[in-house]
C-alpha cells in the first residue's frame, strides 16, 4: 500500500495502484473514508499505525465493493468500538432493500458489518461535512473537511490518466463511469461539487488534484457534451 502525506490532517492510500482510502486526522483518531478491496485490513491499520494514528472510525462515500471491501475485516480486528458511518440509501442496499428500480451496476457485496451510524447531508463526521453527491450510487456522498475545504469526492470524478466526471466511458479509465448508476445525477452532484470551490480534490481513483477549480471546469464541459 502506498501512503501519501497531502495535507497536514489528510493521508492518501493507495492499493493495487488505483484504488484510494483516506485517512483524516482528528483529535480522537483517524476517520478512515473508505476501505479499499477486500484483504486490506492489515494494510489500513498499520498505514494509520505509521502515521501516528489509531482508526477510530471509519465513513463510507458509497457502498460498492472497492470502497466497502475491507470493512467487515476490519471491524473484526478493531472491534465494535468503531463506529461505522455510511450513506442512508446504500446501506438500505446492502440491507436488501430495493431504493431504485432496475439493477443497479457495479459490485454490492454482502457485509457483515452493520453501520452505526446512517449519513444525510449536512451531517458531521468529526471535521467533516457530508455532502450529498448521489448519481455513482444512489446514496453518494462526499466529505468536506471544513478546516481547509479539503474535498473527498469518492467516485463522482477520477483522477486515473485524466481527470473526468465518472459518466459515459472517459478514458484511459472508464471504470468506474461502468460503475455509475445515474450519469444525469452524477453530472448534477459533478457541478454542486464544484461549486464548493474545494482547495483539494481527493477520489476514489487516481491522484489528489491541487487547485482544482481548473480541471473541474474543464471535465464538466466535457462531460456535459
Amino acid at each position: 500500500m502506498r501512503s501519501r502525506q497531502l495535507t497536514e490532517n489528510l493521508v492518501q492510500l493507495t492499493r493495487a495502484r488505483f484504488v484510494n482510502a483516506y485517512l483524516v486526522r482528528e483529535e480522537g483518531g483517524f476517520t478512515l473514508v473508505d476501505t479499499t478491496l477486500p484483504r486490506g485490513a492489515s494494510d489500513l491499520i498499520e498505514a494509520a499505525a505509521a502515521a501516528g494514528g489509531t482508526i477510530a472510525r471509519i465513513a463510507l462515500t458509497h457502498g460498492h465493493g472497492d470502497h466497502v471491501g475491507s470493512l467487515d475485516e476490519l471491524r473484526e480486528r478493531l472491534g465494535d468500538q468503531v463506529e461505522v458511518h455510511m450513506p442512508e440509501l446504500d446501506a438500505r442496499i446492502h440491507a436488501g432493500e430495493h431504493v431504485v428500480e432496475g439493477k443497479l451496476p457495479g459490485s454490492w457485496p454482502t457485509l457483515k458489518t452493520l453501520p452505526g451510524v446512517l449519513l444525510r447531508p449536512g451531517d458531521r463526521v468529526g471535521s467533516l461535512e457530508v455532502v450529498a453527491a448521489p448519481g455513482h450510487t444512489p446514496g453518494h456522498v462526499a466529505f468536506l473537511d471544513t478546516r481547509d475545504r479539503s474535498l473527498i469526492a469518492g467516485d463522482v470524478f477520477t483522477s486515473y490518466g485524466r481527470f473526468a466526471v465518472s459518466n459515459g466511458f472517459p478514458l484511459p479509465f472508464p471504470l468506474a463511469a461502468m460503475a455509475t448508476w445515474d450519469d444525469g445525477k452524477n453530472l448534477e452532484s459533478a457541478r454542486a461539487l464544484t461549486g464548493l470551490e474545494p482547495s483539494l480534490l481527493c477520489v476514489g481513483h487516481g491522484p489528489a488534484v491541487e487547485n482544482p477549480g481548473g480541471p473541474l471546469k474543464r471535465a464538466l464541459a466535457r462531460a456535459s457534451h
